[in-house]
């Protein structure tokens, strides 16, 4: 048995040694080149919700609407685990409040966030301006508006995930429906 055991000891030795030997080339070796996560999304196609609302808006198809009464949206995105929740208000000569309530809700997120980027919004033409806030940082939220015509409506968009918020990974989804957030702002007409 002794012998055994010396026997595969000298022949594992030899086979060790010669794959050694053959390893140690004079090969360059060649580091591994960065790789970057490919996320693919599908292309956007906005279609028009015009429902029993006083507003209308333009939004992506590839997401799922709800009415939850009263105005308010759920526009969901499931394969990102993501939803943006649209909140609309009516103006009875209270719009100071909604607007300080609105700007409020925003930095309420200012102890995880970043930075919080606003970017003024301004339609003439539809009556509609408002802000747009992109949230960097492991906020719960990325991005929120709100637009108004200042006089009738009032109408609110926030996104929030159903993850852990880490601003890293969730970029990519984020910045696809911050798009989404931009064109439903962008695209809000009131009822005449």
């Amino acid at each position: 048995m002794k012998r055994i055991h010396k026997i595969i000891f000298q022949l594992s030795l030899t086979v060790f040694s010669a794959l050694a030997l053959i390893s140690c080339g004079d090969d360059d070796t060649i580091p591994k080149p960065k790789a970057y996560l490919r996320l693919d999304y599908p292309v956007e196609n906005y279609v028009t919700y015009e429902g029993v609302c006083p507003f209308s808006f333009s939004f992506n198809s590839q997401s799922i609407i709800k009415n939850k009464g009263n105005c308010n949206f759920t526009i969901s995105y499931p394969k990102m685990k993501a939803t943006i929740y649209l909140t609309y208000k009516p103006v009875n000569n209270n719009i100071e409040v909604l607007l300080r309530d609105a700007q409020k809700l925003t930095y309420e997120h200012v102890i995880k966030a970043d930075v919080i980027e606003e970017s003024p919004f301004m339609n003439e033409m539809q009556e509609a301006y408002g802000m747009f806030y992109q949230v960097g940082g492991d906020a719960a939220t990325n991005a929120q508006f709100y637009v108004t015509d200042s006089i009738k409506h009032f109408l609110t968009g926030s996104m929030y995930f159903y993850a852990k918020p880490n601003y890293d990974s969730l970029m990519p989804a984020a910045s696809y429906i911050k798009d989404d957030m931009r064109k439903i702002m962008e695209t809000v007409k009131w009822e005449k």
